[in-house]
């Protein structure tokens, strides 16, 4: 009879782990990494759902929607978590995403009313370099300059389609012209930010495309005040990062769960310090003093997420005809 209770024991534990639902996100790969919010997030979440978490990184954020667009309504996500307002119409086109749930007041720079995307954070791109560096004051005088500097490629990365956006949005029918006169002094194109940062701090280059927030880490982790944010004339463009629902989930009502986790304090209070930009919901306890160091941009830079499709694609031509010559 011992054995028989032991027997239907782990019978009973067995049925219980599988019953434990599953909800997948796919996200960008520095937010599942180790310094990244995916830690943090998941220990979090885990604690209100009785389910398991799992982050999946695919690459930097632009890749996210190339991987949804080859799975298709096969996907394994419930959640995509990491697309911007660069990418939000396209993803939309997909008819992969759903309708949320989620009612919020956000302390973005814009009103947010998008059916099926919840922000979740933002901030400005920016070049960041060492703070002693006499850094161009505009994409002209970076031209013009012996100044090296590491991008991302605009079709996998956020940031680089975010350059790619902020050129075209500065410079217009011209911006062909400024990418030809950059065109020598990009040391690299990398896949993702986390790459091009690396490159950055291995000495690599004068300048990397970033954030203004970025700085702030180099206070907080590492106690260093030897870097920063350049201000540019132009202005500086705008990133909203959001996360949608995917249509074909399994599991509704746990990823209704989550995009609603993502306005409460505790998430918002982990963005700051992990992901480096400012909380789409400014969280209770406020910000750490470094961002009050950072630079702001006089002028903010943003193509509204209709017209951002079309205008991409311009900007992603003209960007290639311009690093092959």
């Amino acid at each position: 009879m011992k054995y028989l209770a032991l027997a239907a024991g782990l019978f009973a534990t067995t049925t219980a782990v599988a019953e434990t639902p599953t909800l997948t996100i796919y996200t960008y790969d520095s937010f599942v990494s180790d310094w990244g919010p995916g830690p943090a997030v998941e220990e979090a979440f885990e604690k209100t759902c009785e389910c398991d978490l799992q982050f999946v990184g695919a690459g930097d954020g632009a890749s996210l929607l190339a991987r949804l667009r080859l799975e298709g309504a096969r996907t394994d996500a419930d959640i995509v978590l990491g697309l911007d307002t660069g990418l939000t119409a396209a993803a939309a086109e997909t008819g992969l995403f759903t309708p949320h749930s989620v009612s919020a007041e956000y302390d973005l720079p814009i009103a947010w009313d998008d059916p099926l995307f919840v922000p979740f954070d933002w901030g400005y791109f920016a070049f960041v370099a060492d703070a002693q560096f006499d850094a161009p004051g505009n994409f002209r005088e970076l031209a013009d300059s012996d100044t090296s500097i590491v991008i991302q490629d605009p079709r996998s990365s956020t940031p680089g389609l975010g350059l790619l956006m902020w050129v075209k949005t500065a410079y217009g029918d011209e911006a062909e012209e400024i990418w030809a006169g950059l065109s020598d002094n990009i040391v690299t194109v990398t896949k993702g930010w986390s790459e091009a940062y690396g490159l950055f701090q291995e000495g690599e280059s004068d300048m990397v495309l970033s954030y203004t927030t970025s700085p702030a880490y180099h206070i907080i982790a590492e106690d260093d005040r030897s870097k920063t944010a350049v201000p540019f004339e132009e202005g500086h463009y705008m990133q909203i990062e959001v996360a949608g629902k995917l249509a074909g989930t399994e599991q509704p009502e746990l990823a209704d769960a989550f995009l609603k986790f993502m306005t409460s304090d505790t998430f918002q209070s982990i963005i700051p310090t992990t992901n480096w930009m400012y909380p789409a919901i400014m969280p209770e306890a406020g910000l750490p003093d470094a961002f009050d160091t950072l630079i702001e941009p006089e002028k903010s830079l943003l193509v509204p997420a209709e017209k951002a499709v079309e205008l991409r694609d311009q900007a992603l031509e003209e960007w290639l005809r311009a690093l092959s010559q």
